[in-house]
């Protein structure tokens, strides 16, 4: 009894122990399946996953079963066997279908786009891409993404976009498959090098390529190295080393990539399949089987089995016209759904075409501003007559409201293209609404209007959320208000509603004594160029586009801005937020940052742009505080000019011809990692501020900006730099 009752005690330990050693040996076979594919073993692959799948049904792990479908399918596709891999494929479809498995869902939407990328449906894979990516956040699933977005952007001639997803994994921390991403982010970059003609830095990266593909025995990515080479060595008419990569070539499909090898492959995988749909047919004859087993045990079953084919037999014909009518129906569905993905991929074109217009147009009349403004200053400074100076001040206000307009169209450009997302990170609320109304004071003190704050200090101090969206929206709420308020108020509310544990929603309302909004122009006031009436844009100015602005800020946090007015009463703009709150961080002590005065005489610094006019005003700018400075015309320059001198900084336009501004700072950055690097950019669609600091700038100025912005920055990255550096 005693030996009994310690076995029953025992048993649930040994058996979890069988289970975690049988996971184990699945998760081992992966990981060697992973290895010889990247190898170009894909027969001894295909065999290392196949015992997975067998070791996982018999453990009759679900999740299991569904990976090792889903890497056999995408085995397949590397074979291109796409009908044995959509075998696989729709297998783990079923299997998805009973289970909660978002990694499942995941790699089942990358097998899809990798899918429609074969059946040159580009546009939709780069769709099919991205909703995979909201369903799983694994690194190495991520960095496949990358890997194959970059080689369709390459396909669809989007080179900047291509070469950010190339150098990313160049540099990769991959814990799995490091060296093989670096060798066809190398591969890639090689490509993207050949067709744009940088024919130097394509053969770096394809020697590159060639050298870790060697090192780690990547059969297929040796051969393409050496085919990229060839071409690229014979575009730079280096005849001799097209010829040695050439030879490579034949030396490789002569003792690698032979029929033999080719033979082996497709052998493997057609047993492989064949053997997956015979045993589904075995276990369909064993149910078959079962069910006549028990048929000949019972003749009540027996007659009712006769019964039942009687009637399948009656219901045949009807069945087979149903059937006829529903082929034709299915034709006629896949001729619509051939035209409807016709139309969607248009109207993506479409899309994408408006967006990328005027991300360009925003970002092209920036630079020609930049002149504008940057002239403007400089003749402000020189001691202008008293006519001159009024015409210089009209035309300074006038380059700052076309700033501004375009300001405007850039942000709900990138609200409407998805380049924007919400951060998350802890923030002190009444800090950031005083900060917004104090910005504010002077528009307010112009018109005569009192601005007021009632705050609910039941609020917590701490909350999780985006500060800098939430202020644009009261940049744009309040400014608003105070532009159509005349001596009056604006009054800013934010209420508690309620608070459960961590979750908090919050109540926040902008009221006016303004003009109000008459009821037939509330529901279209929040679309972008409205502003009520042709009367109202002339009296008070302004683009129409701070509502619009507001409404798709709000829209990024799933809230929705609601209004009552009253002709000739004012306006109540309110919204609801739900936040996280932080209430276990203390309060910060509370500080004013103050601007600070530096003496610049003396400093050397290095100005980056290939615009001959901003070179000029950005020369005398830094030289009206006594600085001195160099000029690169372009990237390359850049490069050259920063390894051979001594600067005290780096002045980096962005967009130029040849190498971007973002490349040449990662090139400096390899020899110089000190040297303070401030881009200067008419920041686009495209642009983030992100990558910026990613390639190694300290800090990001937009084209145009204001002279004292631009002056505090250069301060601010070299002096306070080396207190710093002294004090460390």
């Amino acid at each position: 009894m005693l030996v009994l009752l310690v076995f029953l005690a025992v048993a649930p330990f040994l058996q979890a122990q069988i289970d975690s050693t049988a996971t184990d040996s699945v998760s081992l076979y992966f990981e060697q399946a992973r290895t010889l594919k990247n190898q170009n073993k894909l027969d001894l692959a295909l065999s290392s996953l196949k015992k997975a799948e067998e070791l996982a049904e018999r453990k009759d792990d679900k999740k299991l079963l569904i990976d090792s479908y889903q890497k056999q399918a995408i085995l397949f596709l590397e074979l291109d066997k796409q009908d044995g891999a959509e075998i696989f494929w729709d297998r783990s479809k079923g299997l998805l279908e009973d289970i909660e498995y978002p990694y499942g869902d995941a790699i089942f939407k990358y097998i899809e786009a990798i899918m429609l990328y074969k059946r040159n449906n580009k546009f939709q894979a780069i769709f099919m891409l991205d909703e995979a990516k909201q369903l799983n956040n694994d690194r190495n699933f991520f960095n496949n993404i990358l890997l194959l977005e970059g080689i369709i952007y390459v396909d669809l001639e989007k080179y900047d976009i291509a070469s950010k997803n190339f150098n990313s994994l160049i540099v990769n921390t991959d814990v799995y498959e490091k060296e093989y991403l670096a060798t066809r982010a190398h591969l890639g970059m090689s490509l993207l090098n050949l067709k744009t003609e940088n024919y130097e830095e394509g053969a770096i990266n394809g020697e590159s390529a060639l050298r870790i593909a060697s090192e780690n025995s990547f059969d297929k990515e040796v051969k393409e190295a050496n085919e990229l080479l060839t071409q690229v060595y014979e575009s730079m008419e280096r005849y001799d080393l097209s010829s040695n990569n050439y030879k490579n070539l034949l030396d490789l499909r002569d003792s690698i990539f032979n029929a033999e090898k080719i033979r082996t492959e497709a052998k493997t995988a057609n047993k492989i399949q064949f053997d997956f749909m015979s045993d589904t047919i075995d276990k369909q004859d064993k149910e078959i089987e079962d069910l006549t087993d028990e048929t000949n045990r019972s003749e009540i079953i027996v007659i009712l089995v006769s019964a039942f084919l009687i009637i399948i037999s009656l219901l045949a014909v009807s069945l087979y016209r149903n059937n006829q009518i529903k082929l034709k129906t299915n034709d006629l569905l896949q001729t619509k759904n051939s035209e409807l993905q016709g139309a969607r991929d248009a109207a993506v074109s479409a899309m994408e075409a408006k967006t990328n217009f005027l991300s360009t147009v925003s970002h092209e009349l920036r630079t020609p501003l930049y002149a504008v403004t940057g002239l403007t200053h400089l003749l402000l400074e020189e001691n202008p007559s008293k006519n001159q100076q009024e015409h210089l001040k009209a035309l300074k206000f006038s380059g700052d409201y076309l700033l501004n307009f375009i300001n405007d169209i850039l942000q709900i450009n990138k609200i409407d293209a998805d380049k924007l997302e919400p951060l998350n990170i802890d923030f002190n609320l009444k800090r950031t609404l005083q900060e917004v109304i104090d910005s504010l004071q002077q528009s307010a003190k112009s018109n005569r209007t009192k601005i007021t704050l009632d705050y609910d200090e039941n609020i917590p101090s701490h909350l999780m959320s985006d500060p800098i969206k939430l202020s644009q929206v009261f940049m744009n709420l309040v400014g608003n208000a105070l532009k159509f308020t005349k001596d009056g108020e604006v009054k800013v509310v934010a209420k508690l509603m309620k608070k459960e544990e961590e979750d908090v929603t919050l109540y926040f309302e902008v009221a006016d004594t303004g003009i109000g909004i008459s009821k037939e122009k509330q529901d279209s006031i929040f679309e972008g160029f409205e502003q009520g009436s042709i009367q109202i844009n002339r009296e008070y100015g302004g683009t129409g586009l701070g509502l619009t602005i507001v409404k798709s800020l709000l829209g990024l946090f799933d809230s929705k801005i609601q209004l009552e007015s009253e002709l000739g009463k004012g306006s109540s703009f309110f919204f609801e937020l739900e936040l996280k709150s932080k209430d276990s961080i203390v309060d910060d002590i509370p500080f004013e940052i103050t601007q600070q005065d530096f003496e610049f005489k003396g400093l050397h610094l290095l100005i980056v742009e290939d615009n001959k006019i901003n070179q000029v005003i950005t020369k005398k700018m830094l030289s009206k505080k006594e600085m001195t400075s160099d000029i690169a015309n372009n990237g390359i320059e850049a490069v050259e000019m920063a390894e051979t001198n001594s600067y005290d900084a780096i002045l980096m336009d962005i967009h130029m011809p040849g190498i971007s501004g973002e490349e040449a700072t990662i090139r400096i950055r390899k020899f110089d990692i000190s040297t303070p690097i401030i881009a200067l950019t008419a920041i686009s669609l495209d642009d983030s501020l992100e990558s910026f600091y990613a390639a190694g700038c300290n800090d990001v100025v937009t084209k145009p900006f204001k002279p004292e912005v631009f002056y505090q920055k250069i301060g601010e990255n070299i002096f306070n730099k080396r207190v710093k550096s002294t004090g460390s």
